[in-house]
């Protein structure tokens, strides 16, 4: 799976928070690059749809070109992202096991309680 850069994050951010699709101007309206008081600055239209073009391009957005501006929104959820992220390391530990054990001796109670209302069989949708 591709990585994202600080500033492809933010752009995806966006994008999942927003329920509809986005153009690149609405983008940059809502994002302000890192910084507090007068270091807070607007990003450029351009460095925007090269932010995008490259999110498009690893498979992050799609792009609605019937409309003018073009509209962008995210291919998947930010939970599918996140799910994917966590296989793929775990894919690449040789011990998943203890990857795992190590990870549940991490998680909250409460997340703990959710992992096993998720496991549990009685619980979990049929595929």
């Amino acid at each position: 799976m591709a990585t994202l850069g600080d500033l492809e994050r933010s752009v995806m951010d966006v994008l999942w928070a927003s329920a509809e699709p986005l153009s690149a101007g609405d983008l940059r309206d809502r994002l302000v690059t890192s910084g507090t008081g007068a270091a807070q600055r607007q990003l450029a239209a351009t460095t925007v749809l090269t932010v995008l073009s490259r999110l498009e391009s690893k498979g992050f957005v799609s792009r609605n070109r019937a409309h003018r501006p073009h509209l962008y929104e995210a291919v998947t959820t930010r939970a599918d992202h996140t799910a994917e992220l966590m296989h793929e390391v775990l894919g690449s530990s040789p011990d998943r096991e203890a990857a795992l054990a190590r990870f549940i001796g991490q998680v909250s109670p409460s997340e703990a309680e959710t992992l096993r209302s998720l496991l549990d069989p009685k619980t979990v949708p049929a595929k």
